[in-house]
């Protein structure tokens, strides 16, 4: 019998407000409902005439549209319009979609395919998609059968006349960009807020960050990683990390069990299967969170040794965290540091 576990994923990486005593106007605090997560928004209240409820409103309607863009939730997303095509036909989308799923274009070469943005397919037969399935768990012809529909080479971007489209090239393609589009999210309300000069943000979807500046009284925003486990939240470690984006990603919240055994929502492309190894979490840090978010889902994929590897030969910012018999060992890239208090 397969018994699903889908805990709150609250914030991966908790947002540490060290300064307790802080006074409650030194910080404006917007929150409210996206991509089936939650935004938290804190902005320094110094930072002039801003008119929080329009710019909420300003907020709000950003995520919406991204939600119109990418969601596969939604049937009249652009995404969804595009998985229901038949092959050879195409659809219009918008500069963002291209955007995103260009950058997963990208990520998927350089994490030598551990990130794969066509996935959808294999994600839910292994029920965790929008169909909320299997009862059974798929067999290796199943599998077999739904992975001749994904790939990189089962679409392609078409520009004309300043207008691009999406054109599927293969029958039951499926794109599913869920790795990366909250990091965009973040991205999208982080440019808002430039736009509006906000000199110090803390902007989190669903525990993915994008941070500038300090706060009101100067302090750095500190952030604390959580230890990964299911029945608490323990602070594994705090960081300082600057003017950055911040993605985590892990496998020990959202897993179903099957007579003793665990798979994870974590599939990995080479296989067609849930990841089976001993690391439990993956914490980037990049200028970018939609890149910080779509290179923390695929270390999930690599493994420690090869996350740790590819993050040296690209000058990453990565922590992993490994499952011990006892515990859990932390790793650090070189990179990763000088953010570490």
């Amino acid at each position: 019998m397969i018994t699903s576990h889908l805990k709150s994923l609250g914030l991966l990486a908790m947002i540490w407000l060290v300064s307790a005593c802080s006074q409650p106007n030194e910080v404006i605090a917007l929150s409210g409902n996206t991509m089936g997560t939650t935004y938290n928004i804190k902005l320094n209240a110094h930072d002039g005439l801003l008119e929080a409820k329009a710019l909420q409103a300003e907020i709000d309607l950003a995520l919406e549209q991204v939600n119109d863009q990418m969601s596969t939730y939604r049937k009249t997303s652009e995404l969804s319009q595009f998985n229901q095509l038949a092959n050879g036909e195409a659809v219009q989308v918008s500069s963002d979609t291209i955007k995103v799923i260009t950058e997963g274009k990208r990520l998927h070469e350089l994490t030598s395919g551990a990130l794969d943005i066509t996935l959808g397919p294999l994600v839910n037969i292994w029920g965790f998609g929008p169909d909320k399935k299997p009862l059974t768990l798929p067999t290796d012809d199943a599998i077999a059968a739904v992975r001749v529909k994904t790939g990189m080479d089962g679409f392609s971007i078409q520009v004309s006349e300043g207008q691009a489209s999406l054109l599927k090239k293969k029958d039951g393609l499926y794109i599913d960009l869920s790795a990366i589009a909250k990091g965009f999210g973040v991205d999208k309300i982080a440019s808002l807020l430039d736009q509006h000069k906000v000199s110090g943000y803390l902007v989190e979807i669903g525990g993915e960050l994008r941070i500038k500046g300090t706060k009101t009284d100067k302090s750095p925003w500190r952030i604390a990683i959580e230890q990964p486990t299911t029945d608490g939240r323990e602070i594994q470690q705090v960081i300082t990390p600057g003017t950055m984006g911040l993605a985590t990603s892990g496998d020990y919240r959202n897993y179903f069990e099957d007579e003793g055994q665990r798979f994870s929502h974590l599939i990995d492309p080479r296989s067609g299967k849930p990841i089976k190894h001993t690391l439990a979490s993956v914490t980037v840090l990049h200028p970018e969170c939609m890149t910080a978010d779509g290179l923390a889902t695929a270390m999930m994929v690599l493994g420690t040794q090869a996350s740790l590897a590819l993050a040296k030969e690209q000058n990453l910012a990565i922590m992993l965290i490994e499952k011990q018999q006892q515990g859990f060992q932390v790793f650090y890239s070189e990179a990763f540091k000088a953010y570490v208090n």
